[in-house]
């Protein structure tokens, strides 16, 4: 009897020698192991709630890849996108409306509806200016769109005006071609002429060659000598608008003037034909009287220097600065790719050597900065990251404990 007690105890459970109270029969290997799978084995989390040294591991490899790489990620307000959209431009100064629609619009018109996966085109006719928007299908990528288009203004440039100052062009429409900086230059004493001048030769090209920068674009009044002919001093010379015009060409056509060649060297000629004063133009001969004597350009034509386009009006204003006699806003873009910020800092950097090498006469002001918008909305993520972090780290401890 002595025996089956024993044995009984050892099965069904021992009494505590010290307390006389009976002790719980441990569980047998394979319940206990059933029971954790059953806890923690079941789902996504299962193998890193069992081996939390690789989870670890794991988190701190996501953290230090990260942090490598988060300084290295581009940083602008939109997307790098491609819009099968294009534009196309052409001028003809002096043409009115309805001549650059049907001389101009209607070719064009005709080849660019013959492009494959062409939505949409809209025309606009005005002074001497016509453009076309160009939408495509989505399917279809903007460069074989650029090509076509490129194709189409070949094909109809036979049955454009002989005399068209240049061919027609074409630009990509993209958000992120904005221009993410504007710089203004102000001045009192020099005219609009001569501050785009300036504007396009010394500022313009200090700025391009940052890095990041794709282009810069000048907006001002560009200078031009003005010829405005009376009509009365050129009927009582027998002349007429096209002699005068064609004077005026040939006057000033700059080409080769061969060479001289001798026994041990050679002379180049470089004829000074183009003229670039009003004074030149004022003493050009557009004729020659019926005595022989000549009939210079300001005989019969006001010359003067000017700009290309009187009727242009433009108006400045910035906090702190009285309007200006004149002023040139130049844009600059990045390129595509380009940390607008970075961008932007670079071109901020060189304002102190820009102010240094500007006449006294001019004035450099920042117009606007389209980095500040994407610096703020990088700060607003950087702080909705801090504020989940400290959240789900709070609900962790709340629920779990630890």
């Amino acid at each position: 009897m002595a025996e089956d007690f024993d044995n009984d105890g050892a099965a069904d459970g021992q009494h505590d020698r010290g307390s006389g109270e009976p002790r719980p029969a441990p569980r047998s290997g394979a319940a206990a192991e059933a029971k954790l799978v059953q806890v923690s084995g079941s789902g996504l989390s299962g193998p890193f709630i069992r081996r939390p040294v690789m989870t670890v591991l794991l988190t701190l490899s996501a953290i230090v890849a990260g942090l490598a790489t988060y300084g290295k990620l581009a940083v602008n307000d939109l997307p790098a996108v491609d819009y099968p959209v294009i534009n196309v431009s052409c001028s003809y100064p002096g043409a009115n409306p309805t001549t650059m629609a049907n001389n101009i619009a209607t070719p064009l018109e005709k080849q660019f509806l013959q492009i494959p996966g062409l939505d949409i085109v809209t025309s606009a006719s005005t002074q001497g200016n016509t453009s076309f928007t160009l939408q495509f299908s989505l399917s279809k990528s903007i460069i074989d769109a650029a090509t076509d288009v490129q194709a189409a203004i070949q094909r109809a440039t036979g049955k454009l005006p002989i005399d068209l100052p240049s061919p027609p062009t074409f630009t990509k429409t993209n958000p992120n071609d904005q221009a993410i900086y504007l710089i203004g230059l102000l001045s009192d004493t020099m005219t609009d002429g001569d501050l785009y001048k300036y504007a396009s030769t010394a500022v313009q090209q200090r700025i391009a060659i940052l890095p990041g920068v794709s282009q810069v674009n000048v907006y001002g009044v560009q200078a031009a000598i003005r010829i405005k002919a009376d009509p009365a001093a050129l009927a009582s010379r027998g002349l007429t608008m096209d002699d005068l015009a064609t004077a005026i060409k040939s006057g000033t056509v700059y080409s080769g003037a061969g060479q001289f060649d001798g026994a041990h060297r050679t002379f180049v000629l470089l004829p000074n034909g183009q003229i670039d004063q009003a004074e030149g133009y004022r003493n050009l001969i557009v004729a020659r009287n019926k005595d022989g004597s000549p009939v210079f350009l300001h005989d019969v034509a006001d010359v003067y220097q000017g700009v290309q386009d009187e009727r242009m009006s433009r108006t400045f204003w910035i906090r702190g600065f009285n309007p200006p006699g004149s002023v040139v806003v130049l844009a600059v873009s990045r390129q595509a790719g380009a940390n607008a910020v970075e961008v932007a800092k670079s071109v901020k950097a060189l304002f102190p050597e820009l102010r240094a090498s500007l006449p006294g006469s001019i004035t450099l002001v920042p117009v606007f900065d389209r980095s500040q918008s994407i610096v703020s909305s990088v700060a607003d993520v950087q702080w909705t990251l801090v504020i989940a972090f400290v959240l789900v780290v709070l609900v962790i401890y709340v629920f779990l404990g630890r």
